[in-house]
């Protein structure tokens, strides 16, 4: 059976490596990736995603590609005679594309659909306070993330686990649904599940306004938020004048009467910093002030004078 893979990033680089393991089965003739982006270093002027990165490793084609409406990309992926085209973290197609396969085309989708469609349902499900999430993989139609379930694996999210760590678990789960996937359709066996639009919830992309932290919300949400942004982009703040991102916390309880501190105020207690939420205290762990390094709040207080009544903007 003949497949394009298309993804771009680390979490796409599993599926790739599992499907390419499949080699009496399936014959990747083609990856396509986005193009190599800037880099800031003096080695090297571009960097390759990490799907380019992977294929080039297995002796894989790869072509690079930015926008997937040219109408000579649909030309591209038709001179390849695709079975299946496998779609992991990569950009909407156009019909003109996923058209080209002659046995459906198909994507991995990192939450368990109709929950959290969108471009960052991994961030969503923990900064929303799920319990579990998992992965599905549907036949591509024309409204992003709305086509038919093919299948679907479920896992529990940990109550500390950042959007980091749960990215890479599902990257390695979905591979092996991917892989079942494509057997599916490799026997005909495929059978199909419509999704329910009134149990669908969005994953909107993340910016800077909707990664900003509110300290008027209670601790366990404002957890949440923080490792559903960790690492990367980081829930954010400001202390001074300055953005400072949060990347580890943990809820806490304080021995002394703080009942009264307004939301964003810190607290400071034997070399440890808290911050002040609708409902109680969290412990700042892991943080970064603009123009700084990555720092434990331990090091940030040692360098930056934050003495109880100093706050955060809410």
């Amino acid at each position: 059976m003949r497949i394009i893979f298309m993804g771009t990033p680390d979490f796409a680089v599993p599926s790739l490596q599992a499907v390419a393991a499949e080699k009496e089965k399936f014959e990747i003739v083609l990856v396509v990736t986005g193009s190599d982006k800037p880099r800031k270093s003096k080695h090297a002027d571009t960097e390759p995603s990490a799907v380019k990165q992977a294929a080039l490793a297995l002796a894989l084609p790869v072509y690079e590609i930015d926008d997937v409406a040219r109408p000579d990309f649909a030309e591209t992926v038709a001179a390849y005679r695709p079975d299946v085209i496998v779609v992991a973290a990569f950009r909407i197609l156009p019909p003109a594309v996923y058209l080209q396969a002659s046995l459906g085309a198909f994507n991995l989708h990192a939450s368990l659909l109709p929950a959290y469609r969108g471009a960052a349902p991994i961030n969503w499900a923990i900064i929303s306070g799920e319990s579990e999430t998992g992965v599905t993989t549907f036949f591509l139609q024309q409204r992003v993330d709305t086509g038919n379930i093919i299948l679907q694996k479920k896992t529990p999210i940990a109550p500390d686990e950042n959007a980091t760590e749960l990215a890479r678990r599902l990257s390695v789960i979905g591979a092996q649904v991917v892989v079942d996937t494509l057997q599916l359709i490799a026997s005909r066996s495929v059978v199909v599940s419509n999704q329910n639009d009134a149990l669908a919830s969005r994953a909107p992309k993340l910016t800077r306004d909707n990664t900003r932290l509110a300290w008027s919300q209670p601790v366990l949400a404002v957890h949440d938020f923080i490792r559903g942004l960790a690492l990367k982009p980081a829930a954010w703040t400001t202390f001074r004048g300055k953005t400072m991102k949060i990347f580890r916390a943990a809820p806490a309880e304080l021995a002394v009467e703080t009942l009264s501190a307004l939301p964003g105020t810190l607290f400071v207690d034997q070399g440890r910093l808290y911050a002040k939420c609708l409902d109680g205290w969290l412990e700042l762990l892991s943080l970064q002030l603009e123009g700084r390094k990555t720092m434990e709040a331990s090091e940030f207080l040692r360098g930056f004078r934050a003495d109880a009544g100093s706050s955060l903007c809410v």
